[in-house]
């Protein structure tokens, strides 16, 4: 079996989770919308995940909507005490299945308490403030309104630690001088790599960084370049682009989703894929390709 330890760990807030983590968004149904195809097909990738050493969870009640959520609690409840289970808040579903955003203070209020009830928990151990100024990447626009709802819970005791997603520099910075930023996360990837300065900024500060759509998520990537080395090395493009990541800098954590169980135990082999010096030159010239 994968020792996903083999990627090390960084810490998350006061926490410390292993490097290799899991994304839930997939356990929804067909556009992160409606339920799983197979239920017990769910529940059984997050047990595996567990088994295999995750203690990372990525999950958000806008899946679905709530169903990566109710999934997590029926396979997972009671959790284990080195679990860290992160979600985020700032957006809703329309009955379209659209993303809209829901930065009011009672819309953000309302999405803490159904994490709460959906996850099954008295406090949440991670959440994310989702910024919505442009579903499709970062964006400026001031966050201290919405930031300053989830400080207000914080002090409650209803949110443990808070972090921020799609967000820019410049907003990682406004943050900061509300609360204490454990994590930011956002797109990228090999192709994908507009936050090579915020992501060592981060590094600097012991603050993680939490990639998604390691592989572009809904425009997968295509490159020559990774097909080449994934063959070459035995090994898959996912592993190879999540191998790549583990390289670029230690603060960052992944969280790779899957439905399915034999792309999960891949997934999670990545933790000890080695990349040899001329693979990582072909990997690293792919974003001026």
């Amino acid at each position: 079996m994968t020792d996903i330890a083999k990627a090390g760990t960084f810490s998350l807030g006061d926490r410390t989770v292993k490097r290799l983590g899991y994304g839930a968004m997939q356990l929804a149904g067909p556009g992160v919308f409606g339920p799983p195809k197979d239920r017990d097909a769910a529940v059984a990738v997050l047990r595996e995940a567990v088994a295999r050493g995750v203690d990372h969870i990525d999950t958000s009640d806008f899946y679905g909507p709530h169903v990566t959520n109710q999934l997590i609690r029926d396979a997972l409840h009671p959790y284990p005490d080195d679990l860290t289970i992160v979600t985020k808040v700032g957006a809703k579903r329309g009955t379209d299945a659209s993303w809209n955003p829901a930065f009011s203070a009672e819309a953000l209020t309302q999405a803490v308490h159904d994490n709460l009830r959906n996850l099954g928990v008295d406090a949440l151990d991670v959440v994310n403030l989702r910024l919505m100024f442009d579903a499709h990447g970062p964006a400026e626009g001031a966050i201290e309104a919405p930031l300053t709802v989830l400080a207000d819970l914080q002090r409650r005791g209803l949110i443990r630690r808070i972090g921020l997603s799609n967000a820019t520099r410049q907003q990682v910075a406004e943050g900061r001088r509300i609360t204490e930023i454990v994590c930011v996360q956002n797109q990228y990837n090999l192709a994908h790599r507009a936050d090579d300065a915020l992501i060592d900024e981060l590094a600097a500060a012991g603050t993680a960084y939490v990639p998604f759509f390691p592989l572009g998520g809904f425009s997968p990537l295509q490159s020559g370049a990774l097909s080449e080395v994934a063959a070459r090395l035995g090994a898959t493009p996912m592993q190879v682009a999540l191998a790549w990541l583990l390289r670029r800098a230690p603060n960052i954590l992944l969280i790779p989703g899957t439905a399915a169980l034999g792309h999960l135990r891949e997934n999670l082999a990545a933790a000890e894929l080695v990349l040899p010096g001329d693979a990582l030159a072909a990997l690293d010239g792919i974003e001026a390709a």
